[in-house]
């Protein structure tokens, strides 16, 4: 699905299911169970993370080991508002501390997974509390669910720490999905609902072990912002509403199947005017997604940043991109049938030549599209 195609239609007065249609081929969309809990990873390979919750009378419950259900453990233990509790990795274990707001530090047990609890959600009773998470200087608030903090080890790296944040997909994962500007029209969002909500039902029950996740929170899935999405200015209820609206009951909600299956809904912002195939993306054939004409994604007015875009990209860049010493000149070779580039190769100062796909030479260079020309 084209997001600014589905804008467009939206705005011409086209309902959800009409733009969905559009979009995927042969699909049916229609309601089924999605109250499935869904393991987000949001934060992958770390050194260190930290977690507190501001909210007043709010307290967080550290759980050694991973919980489900009632808390069991004997070594759990409150915190109040404005603690921060802080953990970081060293080999194979998590070490971790407490800072109150006196500045008084407290080493915690030594630990190889935590579960992280905190006050209003289900699991745990009381005053409803927003817990904050820092990763790297980047804070990122969550109302729902719990955490866990686990050590994993990485490939070439050692131990590193996966951090998730489990929630109820039906509502409280779909609320936080930070895919689309809320102030869209409503169509647009429901839309967007339908598909992201088949895109993780497609994603449950394929642990990875190696984000200990079930889907990331970042664009290699989709963008999960937890808290900030709902509490946006003017426009997060919004959100919330179009979410709400594509549910049938308490634990169902709109999908799109194909042979009866939730779809892995692939969506983008904006196209070359015609959407693409699998063939085209992939080089394989996936069967609910076909090249459809996409004219809103051309309109200025619709699509200001990407309708036309110019980019400058490193000589570095793109010598590391095709595992070249040095490109002394770049040729389209081919063009898909939509005119986005099918491939492009690459020439070094000594003669050497490599080909990339467009759509890798998109994401290896983080252009916005792979439908380009090169201006000199």
């Amino acid at each position: 699905m084209s997001q600014i195609g589905a804008r467009g239609q939206a705005l011409e007065g086209e309902s959800a299911t009409s733009i969905l249609n559009y979009y995927y081929k042969d699909v049916v969309i229609a309601p089924v169970k999605d109250n499935y809990l869904l393991r987000v990873n949001i934060g992958h390979q770390l050194n260190s993370v930290s977690i507190s919750t501001q909210s007043k009378s709010g307290i967080l419950r550290l759980i050694p080991g991973e919980s489900q259900g009632a808390d069991t453990s004997t070594g759990s233990r409150n915190f109040p508002a404005k603690v921060n509790l802080t953990f970081g990795i060293s080999g194979l274990n998590i070490m971790s501390k407490a800072t109150y707001a006196n500045g008084r530090v407290i080493n915690l047990p030594v630990g190889q997974t935590w579960t992280i609890r905190w006050s209003g959600t289900r699991d745990l009773e009381g005053q409803d509390a927003v817990t904050s998470v820092n990763v790297n200087g980047v804070i990122t608030k969550y109302r729902y669910g719990q955490i866990q903090i686990k050590s994993v080890k990485t490939p070439t790296d050692g131990y590193r720490m996966e951090v998730t944040n489990t929630v109820r997909l039906h509502d409280e994962y779909l609320w936080g999905i930070g895919e689309m500007p809320s102030s869209w029209p409503a169509a647009a969002l429901q839309a967007q609902g339908i598909a992201s909500r088949s895109y993780a039902l497609n994603k449950v029950g394929k642990y990875n072990t190696a984000c200990d996740c079930d889907i990331y929170a970042a664009t290699r899935d989709q963008s999960f912002i937890g808290y900030a999405k709902e509490i946006e200015p003017r426009y997060g209820q919004l959100w919330k509403g179009a979410v709400n609206a594509t549910a049938t009951d308490t634990e169902n909600g709109i999908a799109i199947l194909y042979n009866s299956n939730p779809i892995a809904a692939y969506f983008f912002s904006s196209s070359s005017g015609q959407t693409e195939s699998g063939i085209d993306v992939w080089t394989r054939d996936v069967p609910f997604v076909a090249s459809v004409p996409d004219p809103w994604s051309l309109d200025p007015v619709l699509n200001p940043r990407y309708a036309h875009w110019q980019r400058t990209v490193d000589q570095n860049v793109i010598s590391l991109a095709f595992g070249l010493p040095n490109v002394a000149s770049l040729e389209i070779a081919s063009r898909n049938p939509t005119g986005t580039v099918g491939v492009i190769l690459a020439t070094s100062a000594e003669g050497q030549v490599r080909q990339l796909s467009g759509e890798a030479f998109r994401s290896k260079c983080k252009i916005p599209s792979a439908w380009f020309d090169f201006l000199n």
